[in-house]
């Protein structure tokens, strides 16, 4: 036999040795891994080996589960131990005076702009603002005459004879006061009644007294009156008028004070009389224009 005989024997060898691996592999993937068996190895020799590799693989997994288990526990250690110094900061906090907060803005004024100045230009500001001065001056002013007028004038001379008489006539809207003053204790007579009982208002009672208050002869002279026409206020501001001038009778020198007071000036204010087609003074109908 040849050479060249030899290496076709050769490769047909081959070719059969390389068709059987195939189907080998064939089977080994179709069938698992159990199914397949090396050559030169036993099924016994196999499962010793698994069995060594799996212990070995077990003992690393025993090992690194209580690694695992120590490092949270050490973990969790210095955790506890730096949450209990922050709880004790937190408890000292809680035990110190809390103090409050500053409100920001607490020292500014407020500008309060009135309602409706916003709209307002710059001449019409000026203007409000200057009436509110005004205001403001008048209320000083009525303020200081009312002091004035609480206080008793002084140099007071008035004849207090026992047969001493002073009599006036007041009056205010449509009532009529004719006063008698009289040397006394103070007491007030109108119409035969007691002051309290004719004018049961202390506003009205008030009224009524001011002009022997000022001259401070308040407790020192009666008042007798008669009265009529008016309504109760009319009534009250005549008397006070009559008591005046009966004053102003006893002693001229007390006009300028008692006038600067106001209680010289008869009041001219009255009801307005009704006009021709209207309601009242001033009241129209309804305007209908149809």
């Amino acid at each position: 036999m040849t050479d060249n005989e030899e290496t076709f024997e050769s490769e047909p060898t081959d070719a059969a040795s390389s068709e059987a691996e195939a189907v080998a592999s064939e089977q080994a993937t179709t069938a698992g891994p159990e199914a397949v068996i090396p050559a030169g190895e036993t099924p016994a020799a196999d499962s010793a080996a698994s069995e060594e590799t799996a212990a070995e693989s077990a003992a690393p997994a025993e090992a690194a589960a209580p690694a695992e288990a120590a490092a949270p526990a050490e973990a969790a250690a210095p955790a506890e131990a730096a949450a209990s110094p922050a709880d004790e900061e937190y408890i000292e906090e809680d035990e110190a005076p809390r103090v409050k907060p500053a409100i920001p803005g607490a020292d500014l004024v407020p500008d309060i702009v009135p309602d409706g100045m916003e709209f307002m230009d710059a001449e019409a500001r000026a203007a409000a603002e200057a009436e509110a001065e005004e205001a403001a001056a008048r209320a000083a002013e009525q303020e200081q005459d009312n002091e004035v007028v609480a206080q008793p004038i002084a140099e007071v001379a008035i004849n207090l004879a026992a047969g001493a008489r002073y009599t006036a006539t007041g009056k205010r809207k449509t009532g009529v006061a004719r006063v008698i003053l009289k040397p006394g204790t103070g007491t007030y007579t109108v119409n035969g009644k007691t002051l309290e009982e004719f004018f049961p208002r202390e506003t009205l009672q008030r009224i009524i007294r001011q002009p022997l208050e000022a001259v401070g002869y308040e407790s020192r002279m009666d008042v007798i009156a008669r009265m009529h026409g008016g309504g109760v206020s009319a009534q009250a501001g005549a008397l006070r008028h009559g008591i005046a001038r009966a004053l102003l009778e006893a002693d001229p020198n007390l006009r300028g004070e008692l006038k600067r007071r106001g209680f010289l000036t008869r009041d001219p204010r009255v009801k307005e009389r009704k006009k021709a087609g209207l309601k009242k003074a001033r009241k129209r109908p309804q305007f209908s224009k149809r």
